[in-house]
């Protein structure tokens, strides 16, 4: 305090601004950050700066209460606060009250039937709940509560809040549960809301412990579990979707969306998390999009093309499992490419079908494989050896002549030579894209078959990868080959992962339903309208799910597991991302930046 002179002795004493005062009215707190730049209370709504408010409060419940009556509130897709403040009350004051209302309920049936009138059902009903609810207290089964339940809206006008109101009325009507503004009570209701733990508003209802239950706020839909990878964002309550593929029956998964909607994007990612849980990974691409995933987590990558320096021989078998009989294996060997052959040669009369199978045996046969040795470690035969076989047979001359084109012609590059392909590695990515188009279902079930008999070998945890899927559903053989795989792939602890954008070819295959039914988890991206129909046919989609496929945004969809099924939006880090990317326009920007950086880097410029 400033001492006074003698002229202000008589004067009040008065304490002045001092400049540390100055300095706090000056400082930014979080409240100033945070706060709207305007408050304006009406008594049916706060405007908070652009955006309203309006709170309501529940005035009246029915007799019951079902489980999760609650749950399309909650669920709402609607931007909404609920508050619920459940305050205990002494159970001997309960006791005392209960005791009074039923004196009183019994006083009013006495008195109607002194004066002869009809038993009044509402009367009994209350008597008898009144009386149950009681030996509940006295027996410590239940409790009665003070609950407020409080429902604050927002819009960015008035009639975005009168739509919200009549939902939320419609919805609650429904169920006899009855809510009311809180007229002239705006502020104590959207303080009441906040996340302050105050109930200024103070408006409540008594209910006892079972029908306060019902209550619970956390019934939102979800997938989150304790284990396995992020599959993306719960669109409905911002939650995690975290799920474990090789948790449930079996481990397969189909992929469907239009061109451009993220699938190859979605699954990319799944991998990238699966190689952080130890999971081997092997991808068939038809498009070559997976090579620089393969270089950035250090697997190998396969081109598999008419010039290219790998090779897998047709004719190559699996080790034989201590469960297996060599002569099983060799026979469902001699099966499977009974079926490539139809698919390489166009398709086979019964005869030829016969004969095929017959020169495949004579061909193992040459080379000492037989269903009754051990052929464990023997070379095996080449297609040029069928060629052979099948010229010396009789009714097998055309056959040779067909097959030719693979043994001798400009085909003959990648089918005609021993296996140069090792996959002993935790992510491995065949490519056909350089492959001949007539060529790629061949290509694509031999490299099934060489990975299926890998597998084979040692149980382990894997998932292998078929992108662009409707090139297998093309032929018959392939489409059969790729659901054997399905079915039988989790005995090997195998997922398949199908993806494709052509539901329609997928779906017009005999198998195409079969691999769908066989695969526990499902992903539905974005859907072109000429598929909607179907898509919604096949998964039993309702109006509501098929027109949020049709309306999503790239890596937005519907995620099934099981039985269960969320909107999903599949999200990555900036890392995860510059990984994964497919997009023409950012693989060009960082194309461009390692240019760049090589430049920089380079002795001249150093």
């Amino acid at each position: 305090m400033w001492p006074l002179n003698k002229k202000e002795k008589n004067t009040p004493n008065i304490n002045p601004v001092m400049p540390q005062d100055i300095y706090d009215m000056g400082v930014l707190e979080l409240r100033d950050i945070i706060a709207p730049s305007a408050l304006r209370i009406t008594p049916n709504q706060v405007s908070l700066g652009s955006k309203m408010a309006r709170t309501f409060f529940i005035i009246s419940y029915p007799r019951f209460l079902t489980e999760e009556w609650f749950s399309p509130i909650i669920n709402l897709d609607k931007v909404f606060d609920v508050s619920i403040f459940i305050h205990p009350i002494d159970t001997g004051t309960a006791l005392r009250d209960l005791q009074k209302k039923l004196a009183e309920v019994e006083s009013q049936i006495s008195i109607k039937e002194e004066r002869g009138f009809v038993r009044d059902p509402i009367l009994d009903t209350a008597y008898s709940d009144i009386e149950t609810l009681r030996d509940q207290l006295q027996q410590a089964q239940e409790r009665i509560f003070d609950i407020g339940v409080y429902i604050t809206i927002y819009g960015a006008d008035k009639e975005e809040l009168d739509l919200t109101e009549s939902e939320i009325k419609s919805i609650l009507d429904a169920k006899l549960v009855y809510i009311k503004p809180a007229l002239f009570q705006q502020q104590e209701g959207f303080q009441s809301v906040a996340p302050l733990g105050d109930d200024v508003l103070s408006i409540h209802t008594k209910l006892n412990s079972s029908p306060l239950s019902s209550l619970f706020p956390f019934v939102s839909f979800d997938l989150t579990s304790n284990q396995g990878i992020l599959y993306g964002v719960n669109r409905h309550n911002s939650s995690l979707v975290l799920f474990d593929r090789f948790s449930l029956e079996n481990y397969n998964s189909v992929t469907f969306a239009k061109s451009g909607s993220g699938k190859s994007y979605a699954t990319k990612l799944e991998l990238l998390r699966s190689l952080m849980y130890g999971i081997d990974v092997i991808v068939i691409d038809p498009e070559r999009e997976y090579e620089f995933l393969a270089e950035a987590v250090g697997g190998r990558y396969f081109n598999i093309s008419l010039s290219s320096e790998h090779h897998i021989n047709p004719f190559d078998l699996p080790f034989p499992r201590e469960d297996e009989a060599p002569a099983d294996v060799l026979r469902s060997n001699i099966i499977n490419l009974v079926g490539l052959m139809r698919i390489m040669l166009g398709g086979l009369t019964p005869e030829e079908d016969s004969i095929i199978d017959n020169a495949i045996s004579e061909t193992y046969a040459l080379k000492d494989i037989t269903p009754s040795t051990d052929f464990t470690n023997k070379p095996v035969p080449l297609l040029s050896d069928l060629e052979l076989v099948l010229a010396g047979m009789e009714g097998g001359e055309s056959l040779a002549q067909r097959l030719a084109k693979y043994t001798q012609g400009t085909w003959s590059g990648f089918l005609n030579k021993p296996t140069n392909v090792d996959i002993n590695k935790q992510f491995v990515v065949f490519s056909v894209r350089d492959m001949e188009d007539d060529l790629k279902p061949v290509a694509m079930y031999i490299v099934m078959h060489h990975i299926w008999n890998t597998i084979r070998r040692n149980l382990k945890k894997r998932l292998m990868v078929v992108d662009e899927a409707w090139w297998m559903m093309k032929a018959e053989d392939t489409a059969s080959f790729l659901f054997s795989l399905v079915k039988r792939g989790r005995k090997y602890y195998l997922g398949v992962a199908t993806i494709t954008q052509d539901v329609g070819d997928f779906l017009r295959s005999p198998y195409g339903t079969p691999i769908i039914t066989n695969s526990s988890l499902q992903l539905l991206l974005k859907q072109s309208p000429a598929s909607i129909d179907l898509i919604q046919q096949t998964f039993n989609l309702t109006d509501e799910e098929k027109f949020l496929l049709l309306e999503s945004n790239v890596g937005e969809g519907i995620f099934f597991a099981g039985l269960k099924r969320v909107a999903i939006k599949i999200i990555a880090s900036y890392t995860e991302d510059q990984i994964i990317t497919s997009d023409p326009s950012q693989l060009l920007s960082i194309k461009k930046a390692k240019d760049e950086l090589k430049m920089q880097s380079s002795p001249g410029n150093v």
